[in-house]
């Protein structure tokens, strides 16, 4: 067990030769009440990393993994809604149960705007489009969104298993760019098809178009505005990918 709180691994993790992702935030732009914004935690058997860390996941981080069990925190842009609970983690990390050299990958830019003196409690990674990292077992591999400031989805591979995170896009991107063969990719779905062109997100038809043309195997829809219904959302998005897509729910842990 680590610091900071008890693993509660679930049955499904003791399976060997598996890769899940648990959600801990799944709010477009702002948390809705009780909700917290994008977050995933990505594990294997022997790595565990924390996929955006936008506000409200720290805390439900901790009733998955302690806080001492990361290996690596990976951040796809600099807005808030991805990354602003990093700063309650460096705090943690460093004046009540310390730890150094976490490391972080993310966009350049995202470094820029945590305050000045996460070193060395953080060690930060740059990475770009078509750049790639190993963290322990997993493989990732970053790929250029429709969105600014610079957004960096990714494609995690571990042990035959993949994983495709859109993070935060406009229409002018595809989950086809993470390449063939995700099992199971997260995709953004922030409003209905009615909404479209209106901001630099994906619609829930958008996205399901999305996977439907990058055969992904299955569809999960996040990133959804707390104003929007969610069963609209799911309804769309299963009508453009041709079959049922899921919703994320935060504490849910989806096996690959």
């Amino acid at each position: 067990m680590g610091l900071g709180g008890a693993r509660d691994p679930g049955p499904e993790r003791r399976e060997r030769g598996k890769l899940t992702v648990t959600v801990l935030g799944c709010c477009g732009s702002y948390p809705g009440p009780g909700g917290a914004c994008s977050g995933y935690l990505v594990r294997s058997d022997t790595t565990t990393v924390w996929l955006d860390a936008g506000s409200g996941t720290l805390a439900n981080l901790q009733r998955h993994v302690g806080l001492h069990d990361l290996d690596a925190i990976v951040l796809s842009h600099e807005h808030p809604d991805h990354w602003s609970d990093v700063e309650g983690y460096h705090v943690a990390c460093t004046y009540v149960q310390p730890r150094r050299g976490i490391p972080i990958y993310a966009p350049a830019g995202v470094r820029d705007v945590t305050h000045d003196d996460t070193e060395p409690t953080f060690a930060w990674n740059a990475v770009a489009n078509g750049d790639a990292a190993d963290i322990g077992d997993l493989h990732l591999r970053f790929s250029r969104t429709d969105h600014g400031p610079e957004t960096l989805a990714v494609r995690i591979d571990s042990d035959g298993r993949s994983l495709g995170y859109s993070a935060d896009t406009g229409p002018r991107w595809s989950l086809e760019a993470l390449g063939s063969g995700v099992d199971l990719a997260l995709c953004e779905a922030s409003f209905l098809r009615d909404h479209e062109g209106k901001a630099k997100h994906l619609s829930a038809r958008q996205a399901g178009t999305s996977g439907r043309e990058a055969r992904v195997g299955r569809l999960v829809l996040t990133h959804i505005w707390p104003s929007i219904d969610p069963a609209l959302i799911q309804a769309e998005g299963a009508d453009a990918f041709g079959a049922a897509v899921e919703l994320a729910t935060t504490d849910k842990e989806y096996v690959l």
